[in-house]
């Protein structure tokens, strides 16, 4: 009888989202049915859902990441190193949750496990930002830093609010503009730029707004949002409104998509990828890999309907032969009984010649010492 147990690797984040909202495991866990085989793990710091991933991931059949858009990105890193990258499920505890209010999930922890249960999945395009992979955004310039410098602890009492408020009392006066080149499918744009994002969502820090028909997450396209110069703080505010309102008037704020994306500035520029420090950057190249995995969410408009999800995603596989056909080539191959006879005689013969020979040198060699000695 076939095992239907289905294997679940959980990987927690316990410092995710707002302390007085946050599940426990034992909550979580209890809303899987009991053919759901369990096991848990809890990250400790930067990059250890990426690291449980890589250990544990092949022994299971689905991973579920607790946490916020940061522990999903980690959990995606150690999936695409997989020859076989299982299914994802995502239970969203973060601060903004920007990729699951695009997903359709639910921020209650029941109705996404629900989800999981469900069993739909949907192909998801992942994004390679220089050498690492990116979930939904890797952004530059105006506000991008308030998402990695505000404190856990604002974060717990405002929620996602507080990279706004931080942003507008930290940032807002040492707002920049980059000189940069552009390049992506629609061509080369040069200029300076406040504010850029590669995105494949429809909401950016909760802040910044794309037109949900603009945006498709299995169509191996990025959103590319780019937001030229502003000349004093005052303009920031009516270029958020305008954002926040989706206007882009192809002037100030331009929108493009594109399967991939270079941008060169003429210095270091700091970037957030997945609401994460980046690094600082002078190259930046960004590539979308299209369909690179599976997650577990409800059908929606954010996915193109004609899109497959019952495919496993798999590296070559190695294909085995029946036993039956692999023996009888076997058979085929083998040599024939006179040839493996006319072998044997040819190596027996072989091995007498060599005989021979070794014994002639033998004599040959006895011959010249006693003569040596005989004349001596």
């Amino acid at each position: 009888m076939a095992d239907l147990t289905k294997r679940v690797l959980l990987i927690i984040n316990p410092c995710a989202g707002k302390s007085s909202k946050r599940a426990g495991a034992y909550d979580i866990i209890s809303c899987f049915p009991s053919d759901y085989e369990i096991t848990t793990e809890f990250t400790k710091c930067v990059g250890d859902a990426t690291r449980i991933v890589k250990e544990k991931a092949p022994y299971h059949d689905i991973v579920v990441c607790c946490g916020g858009d940061g522990t999903l990105n980690e959990t995606i890193n150690g999936i695409m190193d997989m020859p076989k990258r299982v299914p994802i499920g995502y239970i969203p505890m973060g601060t903004t949750n920007d990729l699951a209010d695009t997903l359709g999930l639910s921020s209650d922890y029941r109705e996404a496990v629900k989800t999981i249960v469900d069993g739909h999945m949907n192909w998801y395009d992942v994004g390679l930002f220089n050498n690492r992979y990116f979930t939904y955004t890797a952004s530059f310039g105006a506000f991008t830093r308030s998402s990695y410098n505000t404190s856990q602890k604002m974060k717990n009492l405002f929620g996602y609010p507080a990279y706004f408020l931080n942003g507008l009392f930290t940032e807002v006066k040492n707002v920049k503009n980059f000189k940069a080149k552009v390049e992506c499918d629609q061509g080369v744009f040069e200029g300076e730029f406040c504010f850029g994002s590669v995105t494949d969502s429809a909401s950016i820090g909760g802040i910044f707004k794309i037109e949900e028909s603009e945006v498709k997450l299995d169509d191996g396209k990025f959103e590319l949002f780019l937001v030229r110069k502003i000349n004093n703080f005052v303009q920031i505010p009516l270029l958020v409104d305008q954002m926040r309102r989706k206007k882009y008037d192809g002037k100030n704020i331009l929108l493009f998509h594109t399967s991939k994306v270079k941008i060169t500035f003429e210095e270091e520029v700091d970037w957030t990828v997945d609401g994460e420090y980046g690094g600082a950057h002078k190259d930046v190249i960004t590539h979308n890999l299209e369909k690179a995995i599976r997650i577990f969410s409800p059908p929606g408009k954010f996915f193109r309907a004609d899109t497959p999800t019952d495919i496993d995603i798999e590296i070559k596989p190695e294909v085995k032969e029946p036993r039956e056909k692999k023996e009888k080539k076997e058979r085929k191959e083998r040599p024939s009984r006179k040839e493996r006879r006319e072998n044997k005689d040819s190596a027996e013969e072989t091995v007498i010649a060599e005989q021979e020979d070794v014994q002639e040198i033998i004599a040959e060699d006895t011959v010249e010492a006693v003569a040596s000695e005989t004349k001596s």
